[in-house]
């Protein structure tokens, strides 16, 4: 029996291992920066899921062009993400401000989505009651509607249609 707890106390101490904290690299992405960038890393890795074949058949590399986009590369990437992942405190406030912003976002497109059916369903009403004073009206709301269309939500350089 004295056998068995030497045993268990040995690998206790020994299973024991000091982690250190990774050391504040000097090129250290603010935190501020950090949640826009896996903000969009987030959104490209959904992206890829949905249609990854055709971004590597146009060769879209959406990590090169997030790490362009903010001057920086994947080691200072890395050595910031483990940084800061080193901290859970700092990580998980990190990952509530990306939430925050996704949810923003999916919040913009969904209303942006019931104004552009709702112009559509204007556009009808005007189409099926088209007389010649009407048509002022029918070219503002086709105006609006492409603006629409075309404007996307944008985070960063990123932009959602």
């Amino acid at each position: 029996m004295r056998r068995l707890i030497y045993i268990l106390f040995c690998l206790f101490c020994f299973g024991c291992q000091n982690v250190e904290k990774p050391e504040k690299p000097d090129n250290l992405i603010p935190e501020a920066t950090m949640v826009e960038i896996l903000a969009e890393v987030y959104l490209g890795n959904a992206a890829r899921s949905l249609d990854n074949k055709t971004m590597r058949k146009n060769g879209v590399n959406i990590d090169f062009f997030l790490f362009e986009k903010y001057g920086i590369d994947s080691l200072q990437f890395a050595k910031s993400n483990a940084y800061y992942a080193s901290d859970l405190d700092t990580y998980n406030a990190i990952f509530q401000k990306i939430e925050k912003k996704l949810k923003t976002l999916e919040t913009e497109e969904n209303n942006r989505k019931l104004l552009l059916d709702s112009l559509k369903k204007e556009k009808k009403k005007v189409n099926d009651s088209i007389n010649p004073s009407n048509k002022d009206l029918l070219e503002a709301l086709e105006e609006e509607l492409d603006t629409i269309k075309n404007e996307g939500i944008s985070i960063g350089s990123a932009t959602l249609k």
